[in-house]
């Protein structure tokens, strides 16, 4: 009698496996890649200037690679997720993952002096907290989830709070900037320094929104990791005759 464990299981873990490090390797990279964007470019002032705006500098490679290593942390996390996403909740949330995903990746191509730089935006900063909440709460919804539930729904609402913070802290800023008398056309030219009297905190809620985004990826990927590893363990194996 010969004991070994299933090869379909050992596959589908090893893969599940790759993948949780992928989402939360390519989701510190991205971190990583903005804190180089600080340093590389400092005539950015991140105050107030929109992480996009890197791209008219002279590393705007490096915040290329950022976005898509965002999309392929993303897109790591939903595969990862396929073995778990069997309810309607969790499916939605899986699919509109790879929305996300797809808004990331277009960023690096299509950057903010493009037109489609605005889809780009629309698909990954509104999707992904969509998807963060259909995935946080559907999957706290497990006991093999509860170690990890306060958290995982903690930052899933922080996805949409950071999404309103940018919002209110954008619309400040342009109503601060119509006040100091400064054109606000399409055509008018890009803003090098604040005006006097104005102080906006845009640019920060910007880079919380992507450190919030990145976090939860990070947290998922990880907490799905140990449910696995659990569940590996927990599952019976098969006997067959030698």
């Amino acid at each position: 009698m010969v004991t070994m464990s299933s090869p379909a299981t050992t596959t589908q873990t090893s893969t599940n496996i790759a993948a949780e490090r992928v989402a939360a390797g390519a989701s510190t990279g991205v971190i990583v890649f903005l804190g180089a964007l600080h340093v590389l470019s400092p005539e950015f002032a991140p105050s107030w200037r929109a992480v996009s705006e890197y791209a008219n500098g002279r590393y705007s490679w490096v915040l290329s690679l950022m976005f898509i290593s965002w999309a392929v942390s993303s897109v790591a996390l939903a595969i990862a997720l396929a073995p778990v996403a069997t309810t309607k909740m969790l499916k939605a949330g899986r699919a509109l993952l790879f929305v996300a995903a797809v808004g990331e990746g277009m960023a690096a191509f299509f950057d903010i002096n493009h037109p489609l730089h605005g889809v780009a935006a629309f698909f990954g900063v509104l999707g992904f907290p969509v998807a963060a909440m259909l995935l946080g709460y559907g999957l706290t919804r497990s006991p093999e989830w509860s170690g990890a539930r306060s958290l995982v729904r903690t930052l899933s609402n922080l996805t949409w709070l950071s999404v309103v913070l940018l919002g209110v802290s954008l619309g400040l800023f342009i109503s601060a900037l119509k006040s100091a008398g400064i054109e606000m056309s399409p055509n008018a030219k890009p803003l090098t320094e604040l005006p006097a009297g104005v102080s906006a905190f845009v640019g920060w809620a910007n880079r919380l929104l992507i450190l919030v985004y990145c976090v939860w990826v990070i947290v998922v990927a990880r907490a799905l990791r140990r449910v696995d590893a659990s569940a590996a363990r927990a599952e019976p194996q098969r006997t067959y005759r030698s």
